[in-house]
């Protein structure tokens, strides 16, 4: 008999993937239909981890004889940045998120602001709740605790959350814990940052690094994961994403860029013009906001590098 229902994409393994009837925490292996496959061209990827489907099965779903998801249901939101793929100029990271917490370090290795800031825009941008995690807190208070305040001035004057913690530790991790509760997660962050052992940390059984839990409903498959979800014990779901080494912004006009700066927007509304770039205007409260400290200037060069597509980062 064949059964159709809805559920969320937690693994995505090539043209294979994993669903489950969240918030039950059943794994199926299933395939796309071909029609949805070849739909958006735009992208690299037709779905995504965290996207809402509906699937139809002939009994139980195995690995040699999958679900096959028929639709995929409205995004309420998503995360998404330039693809290296020619062809296909956007790739989606994950959807339908609850919160996005963005794993970083100051030294070891050292931060790139602006790859930062150009994952904040897309999540202000693509309205996904965002908190930056400061890791290995025990290191930086011995090798940088002046950086460590000044990262402090930046961020929290715009706006931003800072969760400090160590993954080798445990510092902060309980807070962290607390904050993932109940809602879908997005972990994220650049190579060598830690962003495993937090993962790690808040769930002593998960492995990210292997991604064990599911391997055994896609037996015989191709294994190898770009982005899967994990159930942590104390409620709620990580999505876990592979170290990134570029952020590059996608559909977003030059001219909307200063909106998805909440400390930019704030203070814009007191500019002589608009819309005003922030960049020549005469009157321009902004750039005065920056020339007075309120606004950082570390933030603003990030804003001008995004306003010229040819920077390093893109």
């Amino acid at each position: 008999m064949t059964r159709t229902g809805e559920a969320t994409l937690v693994k995505n393994a090539g043209s294979h993937y994993l669903l489950s009837e969240l918030p039950v925490w059943e794994l199926f292996p299933a395939v796309l239909r071909g029609r949805i496959r070849l739909k958006d061209s735009e992208v690299t990827n037709p779905i995504s981890v965290g996207d809402r489907v509906r699937f139809e099965m002939d009994g139980e779903a195995t690995p040699e004889k999958p679900a096959v998801i028929t639709e995929i249901l409205p995004r309420r939101n998503y995360i998404i940045r330039k693809s290296v793929n020619l062809s296909h100029p956007a790739h989606i990271i994950a959807a339908n998120l609850d919160k996005a917490y963005i794993i970083v370090t100051l030294q070891f290795p050292e931060i790139k602001l602006p790859f930062l800031d150009r994952i904040l825009v897309t999540c202000e941008a693509y309205g996904i709740p965002v908190a930056i995690v400061l890791n290995k807190m025990d290191l930086m208070q011995e090798v940088c605790p002046e950086q460590v305040a000044d990262f402090h001035r930046i961020y929290e004057s715009a706006g931003y959350r800072i969760i400090e913690v160590s993954a080798r530790t445990g510092y902060g991790i309980d807070a962290l814990r607390q904050d993932t509760v109940g809602k879908i997660c997005l972990f994220s962050g650049e190579s060598g940052v830690g962003k495993s052992s937090v993962i790690k940390s808040l769930d002593k059984t998960l492995d990210p690094k292997i991604g064990r839990i599911s391997e055994a409903h896609l037996q015989g498959k191709h294994t190898t994961s770009l982005y899967e979800m994990y159930k942590v014990n104390d409620g709620g779901f990580i999505i876990d994403t592979p170290g990134l080494r570029g952020f590059g912004l996608i559909d977003l006009k030059k001219e909307e860029i200063a909106l998805y700066f909440p400390e930019m927007l704030r203070i814009s509304e007191n500019c002589r013009f608009s819309p005003c770039t922030h960049t020549h205007e005469p009157g321009c409260a902004v750039k005065d906001a920056v020339g007075k400290g309120i606004i950082s200037a570390e933030r603003y060069s990030s804003y001008l590098g995004m306003l010229d597509e040819d920077r390093k980062y893109r």
